[in-house]
């Protein structure tokens, strides 16, 4: 391998490791409180992990990372403002929270005809794989809609039984991908986080059963 793929592979890495250590942090914050918690650092550490991961995305040319990451991302900010933690930031640093991944996916888009070739060649769906991938990654991304609108529904911002049976589910589709593309970023990422989402669904019906 280059040293440009070491660097590409090492950033997603990084990014994987902000998404791991929001994971362990609401892990604890779980196991702490015996309930599911969502504690507002898990969704600030989530939106610069998501910016970083689409970064990963776009030099992977991985149109299944890149769009699914910034779906995500808007959905990490509302979870920040329903935590009542965004507005306490400055106006200048949301701004730019809230333009630089739509400006970064659109210069790259309309400047760089070698990526848009790139990123058709690499993303062919009519591999079985491919869409058993975007699938999953769908999935994961989903969750956070249906986690949207349960929060929306009681106002607060809550992490629901449905959000980790979809992170499951989605979780071991994206593994099976990751064998595919020969990502290992991807592939460690899932595989530590199938061990979370299984605690967080003992916990969450533990809690039920309370």
């Amino acid at each position: 391998m280059t040293l440009n793929t070491y660097l590409i592979y090492a950033l997603g890495f990084f990014a994987q490791a902000l998404f791991g250590s929001r994971m362990i942090i609401q892990w604890i914050s779980s196991e702490r409180a015996g309930k599911v918690v969502s504690p507002t650092i898990f969704w600030q550490t989530s939106l610069v992990a998501s910016f970083l991961f689409m970064i990963y995305g776009l030099l992977r040319f991985d149109s299944v990372i890149i769009f699914g990451q910034l779906l995500s991302y808007y959905i990490y900010i509302r979870n920040i403002q329903l935590k009542n933690a965004w507005n306490s930031m400055p106006w200048l640093i949301r701004m730019l929270f809230l333009v630089t991944p739509i400006i970064t996916l659109a210069g790259t888009l309309i400047s760089n005809p070698q990526f848009r070739s790139q990123l058709q060649l690499k993303n062919d769906f009519t591999e079985p794989i491919l869409v058993l991938g975007a699938i999953g990654q769908l999935m994961l991304n989903l969750r956070f809609l249906y986690q949207w609108y349960y929060s929306e529904k009681f106002n607060q911002s809550i992490l629901p039984k449905g959000f980790w049976i979809l992170s499951l589910i989605g979780s071991v589709l994206v593994v099976v991908y990751a064998v595919y593309r020969l990502d290992p970023v991807l592939l460690l990422a899932q595989s530590l986080g199938l061990i979370v989402y299984i605690r967080n669904l003992y916990i969450g019906f533990k809690e039920a059963e309370l």
